[in-house]
């Protein structure tokens, strides 16, 4: 079993910085991490991940160039460096682990998720 917790959330303006960092126990599960984002009405998505065990590091578009995404395994902690925060960032931020990519897909799936801290940026 692997158990993620999240926090770091919170308001800022736009333009502005947040880093929010993931807890995990059981580091034999997590060899594949990635953080995930869900605004309103929209659908989840993953927006950063560290897969094969780090040597493939994963941005989405939208956040290529603005948000870093790292590991400290002596603290059992992955990190997200989010800087020049956007309106459009605004969401529920989500740290999920033990990944694994289905033969034949474009994108990871994930057998374990934290409880989300919310991201909220005004302009």
């Amino acid at each position: 079993q692997l158990r993620l917790v999240e926090s770091g959330g919170g308001s800022v303006q736009g333009g502005g910085s947040l880093q929010l960092s993931c807890h995990y126990t059981n580091p034999g599960y997590a060899y594949c991490m990635g953080w995930f984002r869900q605004a309103p009405g929209k659908e989840r998505e993953e927006i950063a991940g560290l897969h094969d065990g780090g040597g493939s590091i994963y941005y989405d578009d939208s956040v290529r160039g603005r948000f870093t995404i790292s590991r400290d395994t002596t603290r059992n902690t992955m990190y997200l460096q989010m800087n020049d925060l956007r309106p459009e960032d605004t969401a529920m931020y989500y740290c999920a682990g033990d990944c694994w990519r289905p033969r034949g897909a474009t994108r990871y799936s994930y057998n374990f998720w934290g409880h989300g801290t919310q991201v909220t940026v005004s302009s």
